[in-house]
């Protein structure tokens, strides 16, 4: 069946759950724009609920297999100008999924011995937790546990941003006191990044079992955080402004995490 007006019931719906946080989690889905996306989040095990294929587009796709990997009862071929009604990116490559969400529960985290973990504090813009995603998947880390988000975690500016590292990096969602239960249930250390800390990051051990807390970039950690760090460390600024972007700050810790800990 080839879908041929922007009036059709589907591509209204797609419309709905592209804009709407509400009309996400009524109906349980959310969508995915992009081959090396979807390529992604089928490997990760997730399922599509409904696929819409633009060939004009998808003729000039550089993952052209991810049409043999797709296993849905539901696909639709989109006329080119119905398809550029929906696509939310400037350049697409002509394929967009339905796809169903993961509980993303705490118990779901299969952690190592001694963990890293990147805890976020009430984040709220889609393009820094896009970007903390895929800092954990470049450098491996365990897991990123997010304690009530201000943002949809399948906001379609996440998923962009984190150029599909939703699906790969282990995720949580969870409240901040669960949160801490589990880390401190584990043996995990809290390290608090905050301003006006006196630990330098380069002076802090990261190859034990740690976790890593950042908060907002309008206003930091909140107590809950710093009270009950084991260690409160920040980023020596050395020129006329006080702080980083949240996701660049986090990278930065990160990455000396992973150089403590060998990795290359």
């Amino acid at each position: 069946m080839k879908i041929q007006s922007a009036q059709n019931s589907r591509i209204k719906n797609v419309q709905k759950l592209f804009t709407k946080s509400k009309e996400r989690k009524e109906q349980n889905l959310f969508v995915i724009e992009g081959a090396r996306e979807l390529h992604l989040a089928l490997a990760g095990s997730y399922s599509p609920d409904t696929v819409f294929i633009c060939p004009e587009l998808f003729s000039g796709t550089d993952y052209p297999e991810i049409q043999s990997e797709i296993r849905s009862s539901h696909l639709f071929e989109v006329s080119l100008p119905v398809f550029q009604k929906i696509a939310y990116r400037e350049h697409s490559d002509g394929i967009l999924a339905l796809v169903k969400p993961k509980p993303h529960t705490l118990n779901d985290l299969n952690l190592s011995d001694h963990p890293f973990i990147i805890v976020l504090e009430a984040v709220e813009k889609p393009g820094n937790l896009g970007a903390i995603l895929r800092t954990a998947d470049a450098a491996k880390a365990d897991a990123v546990i997010v304690c009530d988000p201000l943002t949809d975690v399948y906001n379609p500016n996440v998923i962009r941003s984190s150029v599909g590292c939703v699906f790969t990096v282990p995720l949580a969602i969870s409240t901040q006191s669960a949160v801490f239960s589990f880390l401190k249930e584990r043996q995990i250390r809290i390290f608090a990044a905050e301003l006006q800390a006196s630990q330098e990051y380069q002076n802090t051990d990261f190859t034990q079992a740690c976790a890593l807390i950042m908060g907002t970039e309008a206003d930091g950690l909140t107590p809950f955080w710093i009270d009950r760090a084991d260690a409160r460390i920040k980023i020596p600024m050395r020129g006329k402004i006080d702080s980083l972007n949240v996701s660049v700050s986090t990278a930065v810790l990160t990455f000396e995490a992973m150089r403590q800990r060998g990795f290359s």
